[in-house]
């Protein structure tokens, strides 16, 4: 075909589906499995120190070292085989080994991993697991005699796996050693590979199960300030009811309750977002193994349902609760802001009124002051056209009085003219 530039990122993503193979194991076989949590913000840390730790274990077995930006890493380490894969929120460790303890689940086998190097670790143990694989027993009630013996009955999980080419088993208990405990009896003809992909999905299923658990935690301490938070928004809503709360009171309360609610609820979304995805990949993970009843005991389907579900149904609730008190806040800001309206509603009204009343008593006062004007003004008019009109008077032998009388009226009605003419020409 004729050339064409490739995307820079197209080999990367073709080879990630192929970087994470199932690792090939045959029975029998002590498997040492190690989750460490780095503490705090997990998805934003610097994964160099993941690196530096896989590093150094290597090193004290003189074991090959990876690539310096991998992901993921398998190759023999001493008389281990070593699996090594890096997360968004974890790093897990999976250690195979041909030395089979005559004690099941010897403590010791999880030796793998040196006590100095556990010290060190770049975070906390998520979770740790030993698991035993040997072949199945002719008869099924020697596999019983062996899940009586290692695990709490009462917390048994078991099934046949994969159209029982093995039977698997777990209490989901840690043991006194600090581990949790898996046992796989694989059929004769298992294939390598498909123990491989057995073993694979039981620790996904331990590990993912405990990262959902974690927002199941977040929910059991954040509890009781949620209920509390629930009670002052209802404290709030009633109390906007009374004539007596000022609007300035229930804001203030409001805004603190609010804050307070955003901040949990920004801290929770990505544990409560991850607890959903965990949860999905844990039944998806125990679908893979399509289990069928051993012995007519519980699988892991029916473990889940029992004992897992309900806490996954309470962090569910929970999400579903803060987002309803979000609202709750938000419709209690907007009834506020309704209240301040009408209040500020009401108050220009009064103004309005207030003013239209001045406005009236200085047109009243206008008025009166005009009507004063007009006999302030005729009073000297009137004076001023009599001293005009001697002359024509003494040569008429009108009086005075009589002069004076006679242009008062004019003069005035002249005047009232005038300063309505004059208003007028104002309006």
């Amino acid at each position: 075909m004729a050339p064409i530039k490739d995307h820079p990122l197209r080999y990367t993503l073709a080879g990630e589906l192929h970087a994470r193979p199932f690792p090939e194991v045959k029975a029998p076989q002590v498997v040492a499995y190690l989750a460490i949590k780095p503490s705090g913000d997990a998805a934003g840390r610097d994964r160099s120190g993941d690196m530096a730790h896989l590093v150094r274990l290597l090193n004290h077995y003189g074991a090959p070292l990876p690539e310096k930006d991998a992901t993921h890493y398998y190759g023999a380490m001493g008389k281990y085989d070593l699996k090594w894969e890096q997360h968004t929120e974890f790093v897990t460790y999976t250690a195979f080994s041909n030395d089979l303890s005559h004690r099941p689940f010897d403590p010791a086998e999880f030796d793998v991993f040196p006590a100095d190097w556990l010290d060190v670790a770049p975070g906390e143990r998520l979770t740790s697991a030993l698991l035993r694989l040997v072949l199945q027993p002719p008869l099924e009630s020697d596999v019983v005699a062996h899940l009586n013996e290692w695990f709490v009955p009462e917390s048994l999980a078991v099934a046949h796996v994969l159209d029982q080419d093995a039977v698997v088993a777990t209490d989901f208990r840690v043991d006194p050693a600090g581990h949790m405990r898996f046992a796989v009896f694989a059929a004769q003809a298992t294939g390598a590979r498909r123990l491989g992909r057995i073993i694979q999905r039981l620790f996904e299923i331990e590990t993912y199960k405990t990262m959902s658990m974690l927002g199941f935690a977040l929910v059991r301490e954040a509890g009781d300030d949620v209920g509390r938070m629930d009670r002052q928004l209802s404290d709030l809503m009633i109390g906007m009811s009374a004539k007596e709360t000022g609007p300035e009171a229930t804001l203030d309360a409001l805004l603190d309750v609010s804050v307070e609610l955003e901040s949990l609820v920004a801290q929770s979304a990505f544990r409560f977002a991850g607890t959903a995805a965990y949860q999905a990949i844990v039944y998806q993970r125990i679908e893979a193994l399509r289990e069928t009843r051993f012995q007519g005991l519980q699988g892991f389907g029916e473990f889940m349902m029992r004992r897992y579900e309900p806490a996954m149904r309470t962090v569910n609730s929970m999400e579903r609760r803060l987002e309803r008190m979000s609202a709750r806040a938000a419709r209690t800001s907007d009834l506020l802001r309704t209240r301040v309206d009408v209040e500020r509603s009401a108050q220009n009204q009064a103004i309005l009124e207030s003013l239209d009343r001045r406005g009236d008593l200085q047109l009243r006062l206008q008025h009166t002051v005009e009507g004063l004007s007009v006999v302030a003004i005729s009073y000297y008019a009137v004076s001023l056209a009599s001293y005009v009109l001697y002359p024509v008077g003494e040569l008429t032998g009108l009086s005075k009085g009589a002069l004076t009388a006679g242009v008062t009226l004019p003069v005035v009605g002249l005047v009232w003219w005038a300063v309505r003419r004059l208003r007028r020409k104002i309006v």
